[in-house]
Parts: C-alpha cells; structure tokens; sequence
C-alpha cells in the first residue's frame, strides 16, 4: 500500500456494502438526530418492516435510556452476525468511495468515504493530533455507547471529518471523473433526506487522494494561520464526534498489554468516516443562538459590563452580538477578546453568571425565534454572528476546541445517513 497513508492517518478500507437489498429501506440517519421525536424512529420502523436495514444495526439515541436497552444492543450483535451469515454484505477491499449527497435543500455536499487511524485522534482540548474535536467532549455521553460497540462484529459511521481545503484539490476533481469509476450505489434516502450516490475510486485516484491530503498536512501547521509552531491539524471532526471517541474508548481497551505491532493488526484501531471539504459549498454554518431565561435583563447588563469593562453599545472592534429583552434591542461590542469567537465570549460570560446568579440557558436556531423568546419577560435573547468556515481550524489549534453548540452544520435530515459498514473484529 501507497506509504503515504500512514503519515495521514487516513486509509482505504475492506467496506461492506449491502447486495440486492432495498436500498431505501436500508439506509438510515445518525442515531443522534431525532432524539426528541420518537415519532422519526417509529415511522423508520414502519418504513423498513421486516426488510434488511441498517436501522437493525444501530441504536437510535432516543432508546438510550429505555428500560430494555441491554436486551436491544444484544439484538443489535445478534442481528450483525446475522447478516455476515447470510451473505447481506459484498466486500469492497481496499477502497475509498466518493460520495454526492443531494441535500434536502437540494445543494450537493461531495465526500469521501475511507478509515482513519484512531491513534491519530485526540478529543482533549489543546491536543496536537491530526484528527481532533471541535466541540467539547461530554464524557458521560461515552459508556453507554461502548456498550453499543464492545462486542459488535460491525460498524456503521455517521463520523463527518471536515479538512480545510479552500483550493479544493482533495475530493472536488473525483466530481468530474465519475465515469472512470464503478458506481456503487444511487439510491433516494427515507423520511426527506434527499438522494445518494457512490463511487468505488480507481488505485490511481486513491493515489492522488492520498498525495493531496499529504500536501495539506504539510500546509497545515501553525505557519498557514499565523499560528508559528501550532501541530498540524489535518481533519477536524464536524460530526459524530461522541461515535469517534467511542471507538476510541473501545480501541483502548482493545489494545492493553499488545505490541505495537499488534495493536496495527487490530481492526478495532480503525474507524470508518466520511471525509468533507469545510469549503464544500453545501456545507453550511449555521449560529445557535443563546437564550437566558429567569432573569432581571438589567442585571444581566450591569454584570456584562462588569466583566467586560470596555463592551459598548452599538457594533464596532471586537466581537459584536445582538441582546434582546422586553425592553431592549440593541448590538454590544467587547473589544479586545480574549478567545478566538464571539460566541465565546458569550458563552463565558454567561457560565460566569448562571453560576453566580442562576438563571438557565438554552441553545435557539433562528432569529426570529430567539427574539421572540427573548422579549418575554424574565428572558433575553444573545443572537451570535455566524462563524466564518475560515474560523475553524485556527480557533480549534488557539482555543483548543469550540464553545459548546458554536455552530450546526445542516439540518437534521441532511445528516450523514448509515450505508457503508466495516468488520472490527478478526
């Protein structure tokens, strides 16, 4: 294999594709999406019937906590093994796939479908990995996930890696080779989620990719943000990042008391993810706004002020966000931040005075929404600016890793939906 991967920490991988199955009934969203409509999952439920799907390999996060969950994840193994005995899956070895996925708003995010090396992935903040989080990881989100993976003989990924590749050299020019590849699927997804398609890249194709990534890596260091000395920072996860640290969490286990080189034979030290340009215009950032309710607005004010003595009305040098109460509605600027965003700075102050003072904050997408919550009385709505794509990764390398729901990438139905699967166990 081209050398090139090991010092990317992104590899071809044996992936697993379902034969002759229903495709539509197969295919379905991130286990995290939904988790407060149980009635998406019901309807999957209706949808797939006795069909073969990966909704049967997968525990949708709504079900967590559900009394019979140890008895549904041993279903979930049962199920997996299952399939592998049937013959469900065909193997395609030592592959990547370019993906189009047609959004529901119908724009068209282009990635690629590969393995990383869990060695390289990092979620505590300020690590120098290749691969590391944008958003803080909460640990208890965890265990009963690797309850889910421990023992599992598949797994199906919904991991998005984003890579910075503003000249778009990586996965853009696959789009125009598609038909020097074997497509693998093309197919609608359930319940609005718009359409797929896939392609099997040729040897020499997967040689690019891997030369292109090099080149990023290189380019990628502290030098290219003004960041002089800042480890390189290859692929930022976008999404899935609780499934990455489950693997992880699981690969640590995995490997205690093995040689390094057994630790590079095991399955389980690999992870199946969808690698997508943070330039891809399909990709879009969306800001959550903040809302604080169970308040005096004025208070609020006077303490704002009180840890940001030079914030002034009005917009100007800094970081500048709109408040909204009952009685206000106005831009306020903290000059001179001391983190890299504005929804930073927000969300320090507001730690600082719901642990101080009480109050509670809650995470609003829409600006109208959060005005209309914010006018109500004891309420204020802070509505952040949204966060330039060009932001990330230097805020990531500086901060470490964002403040929590910085930003949302797309809406629930545009997540990545569970098709391609991998064996981790020998």
């Amino acid at each position: 294999m081209n050398n090139t991967w090991n010092q990317i920490g992104f590899y071809p991988a044996d992936i697993l594709l379902p034969r002759d199955c229903d495709m539509e009934k197969w295919a379905v969203v991130a286990c995290d999406q939904f988790t407060s409509q149980p009635e998406y999952w019901e309807q999957a439920d209706r949808l797939v019937g006795d069909a073969p799907s990966a909704l049967r390999l997968i525990l949708p996060e709504a079900q967590l906590k559900a009394p019979d969950v140890d008895s549904r994840i041993q279903k979930i193994h049962e199920t997996m093994e299952q399939y592998l005995q049937q013959g469900i899956f065909r193997t395609l070895k030592q592959s990547l796939l370019y993906v189009e996925r047609c959004q529901s708003d119908g724009r068209i995010r282009r990635g690629i479908v590969g393995m990383v090396d869990l060695e390289q992935y990092d979620y505590t903040p300020g690590s120098g990995t290749l691969i590391r989080a944008t958003e803080g990881t909460v640990l208890e989100r965890i265990p009963p996930r690797v309850k889910v993976r421990r023992g599992a003989p598949l797994e199906l990924p919904h991991v998005m890696l984003l890579v910075d590749d503003p000249d778009r050299t990586v996965i853009e020019p696959l789009s125009k080779a598609t038909d020097t590849m074997e497509q693998v699927y093309d197919f609608p997804l359930m319940q609005q989620g718009g359409h797929i398609r896939a392609f099997r890249l040729t040897a020499k194709q997967m040689d690019d990719v891997a030369a292109a990534l090099l080149n990023l890596k290189e380019a990628a260091g502290g030098d290219k943000y003004g960041l002089s000395g800042a480890a390189p920072l290859l692929f930022a996860v976008g999404d899935g990042n609780h499934s990455l640290a489950t693997a992880k969490a699981c690969y640590e286990e995995r490997k205690a008391g093995l040689t390094e080189e057994e630790c590079a034979a095991l399955p389980e030290r690999y992870a199946l993810v969808e690698v997508v340009n943070n330039h891809d215009d399909a990709l879009q950032f969306e800001p959550i706004h903040r809302l604080l309710s169970g308040v005096d607005p004025a208070h609020v004010v006077e303490q704002l002020y009180a840890m940001y003595p030079q914030a002034h009305t009005g917009r100007g040098e800094g970081h500048t966000f709109r408040v909204v109460s009952a009685d206000m509605d106005t831009d306020l600027t903290v000059p001179h931040p001391a983190v890299q965003l504005a929804v930073g700075t927000v969300q320090n102050f507001l730690d600082d005075y719901t642990r101080r003072f009480g109050g509670e904050v809650d995470y609003i997408h829409g600006d109208e929404v959060t005005c209309q919550l914010g006018s109500k009385p004891g309420c204020m709505g802070f509505l952040l600016p949204a966060m330039g794509k060009e932001e990330l990764f230097p805020t990531v390398m500086t901060d470490g890793v964002l403040p929590r729901k910085t930003f949302s990438m797309g809406h629930a139905q545009d997540k990545r939906y569970y098709i391609e699967s991998r064996k981790i166990v020998k």
